[in-house]
């Protein structure tokens, strides 16, 4: 499903924006109990305004709220969720059976265990209010342009939010947890649809861990901490198609991607996962979603030739720029990375987007915003080119 109205090459986000000072004070004291939700909202707010201008400022056509409220992209549900308790890694840690190994996973991938929180299944989850939908509300007041809300996926929250030794009084596998999640992921994306959004992208970053880490039998961490997997990379992808689709199946009217890539949480490349697409490929492309949302602004994600015996099956959100790096790319490289994209994708297929966001976690932004900004205004300027040679 086309999004109506945007241009040729449509220019979005990820999702996440860095959060400015102010408001990371607001939220350790929200965080803390010394700030309430609504004095929260109010630094909020003024945040979410300020990124929704450099957006606009940028050339941005499909605009989020830079997840400006949540403390990270995943680990904010536990505000409007019943049964969940946000932990530190490093509190995850008295829970873990191999600490030791946990610690050197942590070490190894630069994650820094008191910085990054992990919602954790204390209870029966049940649905206090919704996700996202007050996010799209109030941004929705403040511009006309569509708007891309990014959610969770539900393989990841399963593996994150189940903690062995305290989650499993309430849901004794992983699978039981599954079902829930995947209920209340269902209930948000009609309601958000309902609303009006035109766009949710349900983030999946971990499905990379699952393909190039398949021996890890211990709680890891890629972008979140998880549960150790069955060790089966070909299992583990059947049963996220099986979830996600569970999520969208027979929801129209409403845009879908999903977003997979190699790591968010550091600006040390050689602590993020590399390898290509293609074993996963035939994966993605049985999820019931409209779009793949990938990076490949780095060699890390390996060629797009992946998709060489997949060609224009899907849409692509095509990471042109690296979120994580000094240096702002050129409009020319991103025409050249889209050229190369066209081999296996029609020009109306191709959107174009930051290879992740640029403030996964609230505390550890990977860019000033100045660099941001001047990162998505790259990719508007190649969009530009890229509109009057295939319009």
């Amino acid at each position: 499903m086309a999004i109506p109205g945007v241009p040729l090459f449509p220019v979005t986000v990820v999702g996440s924006w860095p959060r400015p000072p102010y408001l990371l004070r607001a939220l350790r004291q929200h965080q803390s109990g010394q700030l309430s939700a609504k004095e929260f909202n109010v630094q909020a707010d003024k945040a979410v305004l300020e990124c929704l201008k450099y957006q606009d400022d940028a050339g941005v056509d499909i605009v989020s709220d830079g997840e400006q409220r949540r403390d990270n992209f995943y680990s904010f549900v536990v505000e409007k969720l019943d049964g969940a308790k946000l932990m530190s890694l490093a509190e995850l840690m008295n829970h873990v059976e191999d600490k030791a190994a946990f610690d050197q996973i942590l070490r190894s991938q630069d994650a820094p265990a008191f910085a990054i929180h992990n919602t954790t299944v204390v209870g029966k989850v049940k649905r206090r209010q919704s996700l996202a939908l007050d996010e799209y509300q109030f941004l929705r007041k403040h511009t006309d342009k569509p708007i891309k809300v990014a959610l969770p996926g539900p393989y990841l929250l399963t593996r994150s939010m189940w903690v062995k030794g305290v989650s499993d009084a309430a849901y004794p596998t992983m699978e039981s947890l599954a079902t829930e999640l995947v209920q209340i992921l269902r209930q948000e994306l009609i309601e958000l649809r309902d609303a009006g959004v035109a766009f949710v992208q349900f983030d999946e970053p971990v499905l990379t861990d699952v393909m190039f880490r398949p021996d890890v039998k211990e709680r890891t961490f890629m972008c979140a901490s998880m549960a150790a997997s069955s060790g089966n990379p070909q299992q583990e992808m059947v049963w996220a198609v099986q979830l996600m689709n569970a999520v969208t199946r027979g929801v129209d009217g409403i845009q879908t991607g999903v977003h997979v890539c190699r790591g968010n949480w550091s600006r040390k490349e050689e602590a993020l996962l590399s390898g290509s697409y293609e074993p996963m490929v035939m994966y993605l492309l049985t999820m019931n979603v409209d779009q793949l949302v990938l990076e490949y602004a780095t060699l890390r994600a390996g060629e797009m030739a992946a998709f060489g015996r997949f060609p224009r099956i899907r849409e692509m959100g095509l990471g042109v720029v690296n979120p994580r790096s000094d240096d702002v790319e050129r409009p020319e490289t991103v025409v050249a990375k889209v050229k190369e994209a066209l081999k296996y994708f029609h020009p109306d297929q191709i959107y174009l987007n930051p290879d992740c966001g640029f403030g996964t976690f609230a505390e550890r932004p990977m860019n000033p915003a100045d660099v941001a900004f001047h990162k998505l205004q790259t990719i508007a300027t190649a969009a530009k080119q890229l509109r009057k040679a295939y319009a």
